[in-house]
């Protein structure tokens, strides 16, 4: 067994977009097989409607998630926007109505590497936030939601900071203990959003670029000691590119660092097949197979990882259940 370095918190299952790799991502069908299969959290990314109702969709850009396309009542709007610098084509979650996007299905977001998934195209509506938010509470599960482009959304009147933190109050969650965290990519909305709740904040980083917003020039710059302690005085923890917890087979060292802030590391996306996995994990050429998933999840839980996101909820618990237990024999 590799040396095991103690987390901070206990780890938790976060499962993303539901159980994405089992059924189209973000609809209640996901989510549901996600706690089925012992997730502690379900992921929903929001996006609001013209009507201001948040929904989850991993984009506002519709057409590779729905079957929007299909619809001729809604075809003339298609159109193009500029979102966080990048020109988008297809139809947007904030051109409909709630009642309208209602009348949607998904579909299957990456149909090549899940075929399979592809059954349930055409089966289930767009969720919004509040139905999600009834599904975790039957359940007993917390939830963890992305704001999608903040800064945009309030650029074109849909400030969607304070419609997330008014229905979590209403929900009755307004404090650290809440079984939510709320994640971002950009800086000054969740620094806004520590302000109006305490509920846990993480900071979303990638390996390249920065935040959308500009509040800092790069996400490599807000992972230097004194970035991290920055995020530290409005966030619980960071969210980094899985990518970024290694350099080969090396650890290195972020989960330390941000652990020496006392910040937890919740890292994005652990998933089964053979294309999203590092080459030691692969099984075979074919990039849908599937390979060593639960070996990858595995090795990061020995160095101190507090969460993760995975699409396989099932095979993230058995390894976080599996080092745990294996923990508590030291």
């Amino acid at each position: 067994m590799p040396e095991s370095i103690a987390p901070l918190s206990d780890p938790i299952v976060i499962a993303h977009r539901g159980a994405s790799g089992e059924r189209p991502e973000h609809t209640l069908a996901a989510y549901e097989f996600a706690i089925a299969e012992g997730a502690d959290f379900i992921e929903p990314d929001l996006v609001p409607t013209k009507d201001n109702v948040l929904v989850a969709r991993h984009e506002n850009e519709i057409s590779g998630t729905t079957d929007v396309a299909d619809h001729p009542e809604f075809a003339a709007r298609r159109t193009t926007r500029t979102i966080d610098g990048q020109k988008v084509s297809g139809w947007f979650v904030e051109d409909f109505t709630l009642a309208e996007l209602k009348t949607l299905r998904a579909k299957e977001r990456l149909p090549i590497l899940r075929p399979d998934n592809r059954q349930y195209d055409g089966k289930f509506e767009i969720p919004t936030l509040a139905e999600i938010i009834a599904l975790a509470k039957r359940h007993h599960v917390g939830i963890y939601p992305e704001t999608k482009h903040p800064t945009y959304f309030a650029s074109i009147g849909h400030p969607t900071d304070e419609l997330l933190v008014r229905q979590l109050q209403a929900a009755g969650w307004n404090t650290p203990d809440a079984p939510v965290f709320i994640q971002s990519f950009e800086v000054d909305n969740l620094k806004r959003i520590h302000k109006l709740t305490g509920i846990r904040l993480i900071q979303l980083v990638d390996k390249e670029g920065g935040p959308a917003d500009g509040a800092t020039q790069s996400y490599a710059e807000m992972l230097t000691p004194e970035g991290m302690r920055g995020i530290a005085t409005y966030a619980f923890g960071i969210g980094p590119n899985k990518a970024m917890l290694w350099d080969g087979k090396v650890p290195t060292g972020l989960i330390r660092a941000a652990h020496a802030a006392g910040l937890r590391v919740h890292p994005w996306t652990y998933r089964a097949e053979n294309y999203f996995l590092p080459s030691g994990y692969r099984d075979g050429l074919n990039p849908r197979g599937h390979g060593d998933l639960d070996g990858e999840i595995s090795d990061a839980l020995y160095r101190g990882l507090d969460g993760f996101f995975t699409d396989f909820p099932a095979i993230g618990v058995a390894a976080r259940n599996r080092v745990q237990a294996e923990r508590s024999k030291k």
